[in-house]
């Protein structure tokens, strides 16, 4: 059996495409306190560099992640800067992940249960192999969801699907899974990981702009914040368009029948 504390989360980098792997494969990539403390780190280097535009998150070997390291989960959930048990880390991860500012894409194979949910909850895609397993399990071992977690999985299931999931910690299979809004697209497991490649290089050609700036717009739409704070973002992005380079890229390339190369890379903050 696997050493309590093993297993890390390393970046494979493709051109445009980050790959962030939660490696830790004997124990089916159950993520250890360790390892959910290096989400926000890793995540604040790849969107600092210009280089990468997509992120793919995936685990190492034949499933995705099984979830918080069980023994030391009532670690994980403590927040000792507030002496609460508010997800701790766990939650730390997870909105480092969710509020990352470029497109994000979890790569789903094998299970993905519990913890291992809160990250490709997180994501912006889900594509999910024809073997993927999905369970939401902390009634099997009697503990709260963080509020973060069940959070999005009520914006993407809705509330009856949320309840019979947290409910009952049933595994379901990709189709239900897809069915019930917890993947965006099931791919055949042969091609998986050529499949999630190609869509990861086909958002990489994409817009950045147009990226990120619907994703901040759609992000505010869902969170509940008012109207004015969302109009107010809306103008931000409307000013941004009028110093981006891409409007003119994209009309000249559509005009011309052409391929773009975009070259707006991040908000222009002067």
């Amino acid at each position: 059996m696997a050493e309590r504390g093993t297993g890390t989360l390393r970046v494979e980098r493709q051109g445009h495409v980050a790959w962030l792997v939660v490696d830790n494969p004997s124990m089916r990539n159950a993520v250890t306190a360790h390892m959910w403390q290096q989400f926000p780190p890793l995540l604040t280097e790849l969107e600092a560099d210009d280089s990468v535009k997509v992120v793919v998150v995936r685990g190492a070997g034949e499933h995705f992640s099984a979830g918080a390291d069980i023994a030391s989960v009532q670690q994980i959930l403590h927040n000792p800067a507030t002496g609460h048990r508010d997800g701790g880390d766990v939650s730390a991860a997870e909105n480092a992940l969710a509020h990352f500012r470029k497109p994000t894409i979890a790569a789903i194979d094998g299970y993905c249960v519990g913890g291992g949910w809160q990250i490709a909850g997180a994501c912006d895609i889900r594509l999910a192999s024809s073997r993927a397993r999905y369970g939401i399990t902390p009634g099997k071992i009697g503990i709260v969801y963080p509020l973060s977690g069940i959070k999005r999985l009520v914006e993407l299931a809705g509330p009856a699907a949320a309840k019979y999931l947290l409910l009952s910690g049933d595994l379901v299979d990709a189709h239900e899974a897809l069915r019930l809004g917890l993947a965006t697209k099931v791919l055949d497991v042969e091609a998986l990981w050529d499949d999630v490649h190609s869509f990861a290089l086909h958002l990489a050609a994409r817009s950045q702009f147009s990226a990120q700036g619907h994703k901040a717009l759609v992000n505010a739409l869902s969170s509940g914040v008012s109207a004015m704070e969302v109009e107010q973002l809306s103008g931000y992005w409307q000013g941004q368009m009028a110093i981006s380079d891409d409007p003119a890229i994209g009309v000249a390339a559509f005009l011309s029948k052409e391929t773009p190369d975009f070259t707006w890379l991040r908000p222009d903050e002067g």
